[in-house]
């Protein structure tokens, strides 16, 4: 799962990155508002945590013009505007969540979790089940159940970007942004490399309940096999 982190205070952002790294998500970082709605338009994060009082473009204009623009990502607006009229504001101009600063990580993290709930994915605490798998993206290991196999960190990275996306087709320059960031000087090969080593892991839990097939000239899915769909 891939977050934007859009933040000035440099004490704050530091800190909350190195905590979302550990726990396995991708994060990318902006320092103001003009960079933050530039990066949120890309459209390949997962969800953005966006503070109110930025330089150059305050959040809740960028909340609002990102919304005119028909980006839909989750966004928790951040502030330390604790005022009931700030918190209308803000949910007003597009907002789906609000924390007051100073603010728990573990109450970040959980905001965050439940605002990256998909239809057809269940997500409990930190695991996200899809079509039989069961992911721990914090420990990087997938089971079905019986069988469990240990991922790389980026092989599951990949893996939950597919479960949180269930039937969806997904490209390659999208799985590149998504899991290596957009800064990423990596090939569009090195993706079908991940591909063919995710394939090869899961194939023996997998089988019975889904696939990552191939879409020629497209991406990839994550597919429920016709045999678990009746």
């Amino acid at each position: 799962m891939r977050l934007l982190l859009v933040d000035d205070e440099q004490r704050l952002v530091g800190p909350l990155a190195y905590i979302l790294r550990k726990n396995n998500y991708g994060v990318d970082l902006a320092y103001d508002g003009e960079t933050g709605q530039a990066m949120a338009e890309t459209g390949v994060y997962d969800l953005i945590v966006l503070d109110r009082m930025l330089p150059y473009k305050e959040g809740v204009e960028v909340l609002k013009e990102l919304r005119n623009k028909g980006i839909m990502t989750p966004i928790i607006l951040l502030t330390a505007k604790d005022s009931v009229e700030d918190r209308i504001d803000g949910l007003d101009a597009g907002a789906d969540d609000y924390l007051i600063k100073p603010f728990s990580t573990d109450e970040l993290m959980a905001r965050i979790r439940a605002l990256s709930r998909r239809k057809g994915v269940k997500i409990t605490g930190d695991r996200v089940e899809v079509f039989g798998l069961v992911l721990d993206p914090l420990g990087c290991e997938v089971t079905d159940g019986t069988n469990n196999v240990k991922l790389t960190y980026k092989e599951s990275l990949l893996l939950e970007l597919f479960m949180r996306n269930p039937s969806q087709v997904i490209s390659k320059e999208q799985i590149l942004d998504r899991v290596w960031g957009l800064d990423s000087d990596v090939e569009l090969s090195n993706v079908e490399v991940y591909i063919y080593y995710l394939r090869k892991k899961i194939s023996f839990i997998s089988f019975k309940n889904c696939s990552i097939e191939t879409i020629r000239g497209v991406g990839y899915c994550l597919k429920r096999l016709k045999s678990l769909a009746r």
